[in-house]
C-alpha cells in the first residue's frame, strides 16, 4: 500500500469494538480520523468517551450532528413499518442509508481512502466484486445488517475485527493499557431504544400512536376470539403478552394492519417451507441464479442459516423454498443468503399473500 493511500476514517461510538479498532489501525501505520454520530440524546456518555479516546491517541476527531436526519429516515421508517403491521430492523436500513453514507461524505471531504467500523465482518474480493463473509465470533457476526451495502461502500472498508472474538478484542484492549474500556458493557441492540418498541411509538410519535385502535384477534378461519390493543404492538411469532387465554399456547400467525386483526394459532401453524421475498439485493446474479451455490438463509439474526431453494419471480421479488421448515416468517425482516462464510445477498421478507396461488401451480416454477 502506497503511503497515500493509508488515511482512514473510523465511526467512533466510544464502545469496545470502534475503540479497539482506531487502536489497531494506528499500529498499523494507518493515519486514523475518528467520526461519532450523534444521532439521539439517550444519556449515554459515547461522545465524551469518543473524544477521550481521541486525545489518547492523538488523532483528529469529528462529532457530526446528525440527530434531525436520523430522526426523518431510520425512526420514521422503524415507527412507520409497526404501523403498517411489519416488523423492522433499523440496523439494515441505517447502515446504507445514513451510517455508511455519512461516513462515506465524510472520509471523500477529508481525504480518506477507507472506512472503518468494528462490525463483526470479513470481506473479500472475487473477480471484481467484493463479498462480505461472516466474522470468525459466531455469537458476534453482523454480516445479516450489512446485505443492503453497495460495492461503492464494500470497496473502501475496512473491518479490523472479522478474524477476532469478543474475548480477543476485550484482551487487546486490556493489553494495551484501556482495562476500562476492554471490561466495559456492551451497546444496545437499538441504539434509540431503551425498553420496550410500544413506549418509544407513543412517546416519540404520539399523534400516531392516538390513532392506534383496538382490533379483533382472529383465528385462522377469519373468526373473532377475541380484542386486542392495536397492529402496530403485535409481531409474527408473540406468544407472551397478547392479552388473551385460549386454554392453549397461541401465537401470532399473521398481522392485517388495513383490517386491524391479528391472526393467532398454534406453533404449528407458524412453520412453513415457502417464503416470499422483495425488495432482493443480490451480489452476483449470475451466479446466485445458478444453482452452484450451496445456498442457505438466515430469517433473522442470529437465527441458524437454513438450507434453502430459490425461484426468481418479477421484478425483484424471489420465492424460497426451505429444504426443511422455517418458523415465524416476519414480514419487514431481512432473509438473507450465504454460500458458507459468503454472504450472497438478502431481501425482505414480503407479506406472505398470494403464496397460495403461486403454489398451484408449482410445477412451473423453476428452483435452483
Amino acid at each position: 500500500m502506497s503511503e497515500n493511500r493509508k488515511k482512514v476514517l473510523v465511526g467512533m461510538s466510544g464502545g469496545i469494538d470502534s475503540s479497539a479498532v482506531c487502536i489497531m489501525l494506528q499500529e498499523q501505520g494507518y493515519e486514523v480520523v475518528g467520526l461519532t454520530m450523534r444521532v439521539w440524546d439517550s444519556g449515554s456518555t459515547y461522545i465524551e468517551d469518543a473524544k477521550e479516546l481521541a486525545a489518547t491517541l492523538g488523532i483528529q476527531h469529528i462529532v457530526a450532528d446528525e440527530r434531525e436526519q436520523f430522526r426523518n429516515t431510520i425512526v420514521k421508517y422503524f415507527i412507520d413499518e409497526y404501523m403498517n403491521g411489519r416488523t423492522p430492523n433499523p440496523c439494515v436500513m441505517c447502515n446504507p442509508m445514513f451510517k455508511f453514507r455519512i461516513l462515506g461524505e465524510y472520509a471523500d471531504r477529508l481525504g480518506c481512502d477507507y472506512i472503518a467500523t468494528g462490525h463483526y465482518s470479513q470481506i473479500e474480493e472475487c473477480n471484481g466484486r467484493h463479498f462480505i463473509l461472516t466474522g470468525m465470533d459466531p455469537l458476534k457476526d453482523q454480516s445479516y445488517f450489512l446485505w443492503r451495502l453497495g460495492e461503492e461502500y464494500l470497496s473502501r472498508i475496512l473491518f479490523p475485527l472479522g478474524g477476532m472474538t469478543k474475548k480477543d478484542v476485550r484482551a487487546y484492549l486490556a493489553e494495551k493499557g484501556f482495562e476500562a474500556k476492554a471490561s466495559s458493557g456492551e451497546s444496545m441492540e437499538v441504539c434509540f431504544i431503551k425498553g420496550d418498541y410500544r413506549d418509544f411509538i407513543r412517546e416519540e410519535a404520539p399523534e400516531l400512536a392516538a390513532t392506534i385502535s383496538r382490533g379483533s384477534f382472529v383465528d385462522t378461519t377469519g373468526r373473532k376470539i377475541g380484542e386486542h390493543a392495536g397492529c402496530p404492538y403485535y409481531t409474527v411469532g408473540q406468544r407472551k403478552g397478547l392479552g388473551i387465554a385460549l386454554g392453549h399456547p397461541a401465537y401470532v400467525l399473521k398481522i392485517n394492519a388495513e383490517k386491524n386483526t391479528v391472526m393467532l394459532g398454534t406453533e404449528e401453524q407458524l412453520r412453513t417451507r415457502y417464503m416470499l421475498l422483495e425488495n432482493a439485493r443480490i451480489v452476483d446474479s449470475e451466479e446466485f441464479f445458478s444453482g452452484s451455490c450451496d445456498m442457505s438463509v438466515r430469517i433473522r439474526y442470529r437465527s441458524r442459516p437454513l438450507p434453502c431453494k430459490v425461484c426468481r419471480l418479477e421484478g425483484d421479488r424471489l420465492l424460497v423454498r426451505f429444504d426443511g421448515e422455517a418458523s415465524a416468517v416476519t414480514p419487514g425482516q431481512s432473509a438473507v443468503f450465504y454460500d458458507g462464510r459468503r454472504m450472497l445477498g438478502g431481501a425482505f421478507i414480503a407479506s406472505q399473500k398470494g403464496l397460495g396461488g403461486l403454489l398451484a401451480n408449482e410445477e412451473e416454477l423453476v428452483f435452483v
